[in-house]
């Protein structure tokens, strides 16, 4: 007869939850201007250190999160949601000299100076700190813009060059057109749980249509990321899905 207390243990190890064996280190990347390293911080938040800059994305969560980055020269801001513009999670941030990109419905609404914002829609684009910027939306699908939870036109996906190193971060999407014929993606951020923007299935098919070179299943909770990177790898495009914690913080 097995011991309780080792009973116990076993059941605890396999109840671990799924993001205790995902990778904690962050990634670099070569590009132009020299290396781009791509740190997973916490549910869709993302961290970019590049060319002696710090990029934040949709800063959520706790802000000591963010600590050891040190102050943001740029945070990209997606949506108005809470788990993209997080009000208290700026006001833990240093962000006096901080440049914002926004869509206009986080413009009005944020707590900044107006001199720090760049306003940009779906389809535009800006050059910040010496960082290309493009927009390409992000929206639910099906619905019309009175009912869906991110009305088409509302929210920016960004495409940002890093040094000819394209990175595409999704927002909160379905798989849209628009997501589907992006092309030339070296790094892509793609969202998936329901009810709020797709599940496993839309994302790997959407994956598997634009083929980024490096896809980080992120905005996930709920969904299983490793049946999401079966479905990719099984397609046999070469698309490299990359799967980090975004959760045990």
């Amino acid at each position: 007869m097995k011991h309780p207390v080792i009973i116990f243990l076993l059941a605890s190890f396999v109840a671990l939850p799924a993001y205790a064996q995902l990778s904690t280190s962050p990634d670099v990347f070569s590009t132009e201007k020299g290396e781009l390293t791509v740190h997973a911080v916490h549910h869709g938040s993302v961290a970019f250190t590049f060319d002696g800059k710090t990029i934040f994305a949709d800063p959520h969560g706790d802000a000591g999160l963010f600590a050891r980055f040190g102050p943001p020269d740029v945070i990209l801001i997606t949506d108005i949601h809470g788990d993209h513009h997080n009000p208290q999670t700026l006001e833990g941030l240093e962000t006096n000299n901080t440049r914002f990109i926004v869509p206009r419905a986080v413009a009005d609404v944020i707590n900044v100076k107006q001199d720090q914002l760049v306003v940009l829609g779906n389809g535009e684009s800006a050059e910040v700190l010496d960082i290309p910027v493009f927009t390409v939306p992000m929206y639910n699908l099906p619905g019309d813009n009175e009912t869906v939870r991110h009305p088409k036109g509302r929210g920016n996906g960004y495409i940002i060059d890093f040094g000819g190193k394209s990175v595409y971060l999704s927002g909160d999407t379905e798989d849209i057109p628009e997501m589907r014929a992006l092309e030339g993606i070296d790094v892509a951020f793609v969202c998936m749980n329901l009810p709020y923007t797709m599940d496993i299935h839309q994302a790997s098919d959407a994956v598997i249509d634009f083929r980024p070179a490096v896809v980080y299943p992120y905005h996930h909770r709920g969904q299983d990321i490793k049946e999401f990177k079966a479905l990719v790898d099984d397609a046999g495009v070469g698309v490299d899905v990359r799967l980090k914690d975004w959760y045990s913080n």
